[in-house]
């Protein structure tokens, strides 16, 4: 076991300190944090979105900082503004939230999309402009941003462009029978106290090195996980069924689906199967890593059409009849 992925094991703990369950959302954050791709985080109410996104970065020795999208919200709030000193009559740039490490995109579709736009240059380019100078942001740079489903008066949906710089979608799901209880034990039933913290509260930073230098070395190692020729073309495949359904057996394909998948899903599904596998404590990809990651890497990127839609068929459903149809190595 290397140091790094010894530290995402230490980071793992530490948040399910305070998040019951989640698994399989819990290590796509940590893919996402090996791999510098950015999260887009959809549940309902009261699922631990934000909750998740906090333990996260409270248990790294980085910065993080949270914007509540709103429909007021400008530009400048995100990115920074050039302010007038009147005392040396000169502007100087104030650098908004989004200059740190995790940056916690609340409700990020309740903005409108001029606002949504200035997060663009940063997650493609980790840098913004202000006033024209071009400002680099730290270095590992994280969005995680959220949306409610279910809630659509008074949002505005994000743009293909915008979603297309999402590396996952990840879906929260309801707690089982099980963890609802553990939920009511450790936060509804937990004992008082004089500051009105609950033991959950007490997530504990990994050990000293979760720093964004330990984070950057463990990126680095990925560079040690091979991914076989065989396990390329299947992902190479994968992404062509969606262009060329018909030659993939998936003729149906072409009624359900309005566009294919851009490279992005090809450089996606390499980089975040070749995490899972790190994860894992391999230094090669299997194809379950692939299939492992296919639902966050794809069921954004899949936009259903009309038909689809009235039949309700979701892109979960079509990763399905893909995974199912493509042979796998």
């Amino acid at each position: 076991m290397t140091a790094g992925h010894s530290l995402l094991k230490q980071v793992e703990e530490s948040i399910h300190r305070r998040v019951v369950g989640q698994d399989a959302t819990i290590q796509g954050l940590l893919v996402a944090l090996l791999t510098g791709g950015h999260v887009l985080l959809e549940g309902l109410p009261g699922l631990a979105k934000t909750l998740l996104v906090r333990s996260l970065a409270d248990a790294l020795h980085i910065t993080f900082r949270r914007i509540q999208f709103t429909p007021d919200l400008l530009p400048g709030d995100v990115v920074g503004i050039p302010v007038y000193h009147q005392g040396t009559g000169e502007f100087r740039v104030f650098k908004g939230p989004v200059f740190t490490n995790i940056l916690l995109a609340d409700e990020v579709n309740r903005a409108p999309p001029k606002v949504q736009s200035a997060l663009l240059e940063a997650m493609e380019e980790e840098q913004v402009t202000i006033d024209g100078t071009t400002y680099p942001l730290p270095s590992p740079f994280l969005v995680l941003a959220t949306q409610n489903p279910i809630e659509q008066q008074g949002t505005y949906p994000l743009a293909e462009a915008q979603l297309d710089r999402f590396m996952m979608k990840l879906r929260i799901e309801y707690p089982n029978r099980t963890e609802e209880q553990r939920i009511l034990e450790q936060v509804a039933l937990a004992p008082s106290r004089p500051d009105g913290a609950r033991p959950a509260d007490d997530v504990v930073p990994a050990e000293g090195r979760a720093s964004a230098g330990a984070i950057l070395e463990a990126r680095s190692e990925l560079d040690g996980v091979s991914v076989d020729r065989k396990i390329q073309d299947y992902i190479v495949n994968l992404v062509f069924a969606t262009r060329e359904p018909a030659e993939a057996g998936l003729p149906e394909f072409a009624k359900l689906l309005e566009f294919g998948t851009s490279p992005r899903a090809t450089i996606f599904l390499t980089r975040a199967a070749r995490a899972r596998a790190y994860l894992e404590g391999r230094d090669f990809v299997l194809p379950d890593d692939v299939k492992g990651v296919a639902y966050p890497v794809l069921r954004h990127r899949l936009r259903t059409t009309y038909e689809a839609d009235a039949k309700g068929i979701d892109s979960d459903q079509l990763i399905d009849r893909l995974l199912a149809t493509v042979p796998s190595p």
